[in-house]
């Protein structure tokens, strides 16, 4: 007993200096431009994504969008998913920074048990009552369990982000989805302009074909139009009604039980600003996730590493046994026990230097995962940027051609009229009329789109 005594001090002064072996955490090096190409005054951005986006989509100032978008985080089936799974890691560190510190279990039995001798026939009852109570403590010496919690801490952390990634990406997608929607009611409302005017244009010319003024094949072409007008319309319809079933998935909620009603859209398209804050790009979840990753393999080879050495734990116990339960605490049934255990593998043929060697080749490939979540970041960026910018022109373009083509439709229209012209050349240039207003639709939806898919790129917009 006098020697275990003396040997505690010993064993707490060894793990006061105790040291964790494996490498400490340095966050991987990443070569990053000053600027992006396609916008000026970018700089280099810091890792800021614990740094709050706020709510990214109120720069649209639509109410509808916003009562839609707060819904994700709440109702969204993936966003409970991840949420739960994040639970989870939490708990998962609280379990390993409980590790650090003894524990303390007990123990209490009381049996009886009965007997007959084979030689005398007779029949002998005997009784046993126990209560232990026992604690352990396995000193983190090497580390071992400081590296655990630290890999556990960075795991948490990186579901953490994936929580956030999850989230983002659902609300970016529902964005994007109600602005395909609301363009699609623009498509609609054009073709059932034009269903009316040709409905109008075919009952004219069937009252003139009646009257012998028309040909038939006017009146095919006319017919033809209009049916085709209807057609067209009818596959907006269905294209609608899957963005609709589309929002009501991401709320969480089956897509009988939700409708969105036609409605105009009101949103106003936030405009790039020409300096963007320096401290955007590692503010993306999906990148936070990547980089703490890289966090917990690090902290993974000091854990393997410190399978070299042996693990230390200090055992004590404690208890009373007796046959009767009344003198079951008297000082004769105490019985007690305490010591170190020192134990580690003496020969293991490569198994421990094997565990150290993967956990290193992890590492690496989580760095390399890292770096390349920031180039596809970069590149997402750009790609977003250079089509805003594109858009931009482009759109201004389709808008004069738009008005060229609905001037052109006028003119043909009232040169028919007049009786100048055949009804085949109203066809025409209505047709040219119809097609140039929803190419401008197109590339309107395509803006939108974007501009939602910049925002995400970004982690969650330019606010701060």
């Amino acid at each position: 007993m006098k020697n275990v005594l003396k040997f505690t001090p010993m064993v707490m002064a060894l793990l006061l200096a105790g040291c964790a072996v494996g490498p400490d955490y340095q966050r991987p090096t990443m070569a990053m431009p000053t600027h992006f190409k396609e916008a000026k005054g970018w700089q280099q951005a810091t890792p800021q994504d614990a740094e709050s986006k706020g709510d990214w989509w109120l720069v649209y100032h639509d109410a509808t969008l916003d009562s839609l978008l707060r819904q994700v985080s709440i109702s969204n089936q993936n966003v409970a998913s991840y949420a739960a799974q994040y639970r989870e890691a939490q708990a998962l560190t609280s379990q390993s920074r409980a590790a650090l510190f003894p524990s303390v279990s007990y123990d209490a039995s009381s049996t009886r048990s009965g007997s007959r001798a084979s030689t005398t026939g007779q029949r002998s009852v005997s009784n046993a009552h126990a209560a232990d109570l026992s604690a352990s403590w396995e000193l983190d010496v090497w580390g071992k369990l400081r590296r655990t919690l630290e890999e556990n801490k960075a795991s948490a952390q990186a579901s953490k982000a994936e929580l956030a990634n999850i989230t983002l990406s659902a609300q970016s997608e529902l964005a994007q989805d109600y602005f395909q929607l609301r363009i699609l009611d623009e498509k609609i409302a054009l073709y059932q302009r034009s269903i009316d005017a040709y409905q109008r244009y075919l009952t004219v010319i069937q009252n003139k074909y009646s009257a012998g003024s028309e040909s038939r094949a006017t009146l095919a072409q006319a017919q033809m139009q209009l049916e085709s007008a209807r057609a067209s319309a009818q596959d907006y319809q269905w294209q609608r009604a899957q963005s609709e079933h589309a929002i009501a998935l991401l709320l969480g909620r089956a897509p009988a039980d939700f409708s969105l009603p036609v409605a105009k859209l009101e949103a106003k398209l936030p405009a790039i600003p020409h300096s963007l804050p320096s401290a955007l790009l590692q503010r993306r979840p999906d990148i936070a996730y990547a980089e703490r990753n890289v966090a917990a393999a690090n902290a993974a080879v000091g854990v393997a590493i410190a399978g070299y050495y042996p693990d230390l734990t200090l055992s004590a116990s404690g208890g009373v046994s007796s046959s009767a339960i009344n003198s079951l605490f008297s000082l004769p049934n105490r019985v007690w026990s305490l010591g170190p255990e020192l134990s580690g593998t003496l020969l293991d043929f490569g198994a421990t230097s094997a565990k150290v060697e993967q956990a290193r080749a992890a590492y690496d490939a989580s760095v390399a995962d890292y770096r390349q979540s920031v180039l596809t970041a970069m590149g997402e960026v750009e790609d977003y940027l250079v089509q805003l910018n594109t858009l931009q022109g482009e759109i201004a373009s389709q808008q004069l051609a738009t008005s060229a083509a609905q001037e052109s439709a006028r003119v043909t229209r009232n040169q028919y009229d007049a009786g100048m012209i055949d009804y085949l050349d109203v066809a025409t240039t209505e047709n040219s009329s119809l097609s140039e207003q929803q190419s401008l639709l197109s590339l309107q939806s395509t803006q939108w789109v974007s501009s939602v898919e910049l925002i995400a790129a970004l982690g969650g917009g330019w606010q701060g």
